[in-house]
């Protein structure tokens, strides 16, 4: 029996919890550590996502740019 209502990981990052999960263990088989990746990356694509429809390539170079620098 499936729960009903909304799915917080939906709500905070545009992507449902089961596709999260698979996201999560690829981060793992490459090393690369999912939090950041959740929070600096996905999280902001999904509010930048939210206020503009149309985000484009260089939108999301900036995103991911901005998470780089945390980690230098």
């Amino acid at each position: 029996m499936s729960k009903k209502g909304l799915d917080t990981t939906f709500v905070h990052y545009g992507i449902r919890k089961e596709d999260m999960n698979i996201i999560e263990s690829v981060c793992i088989e490459q090393g690369i550590d999912f939090s950041w990746l959740r929070d600096d990356i996905l999280k902001l694509f999904h509010e930048q996502k939210i206020q503009n429809q149309d985000i484009t390539e260089k939108e999301i170079e900036k995103i991911i740019d901005k998470a780089l620098q945390k980690i230098k």
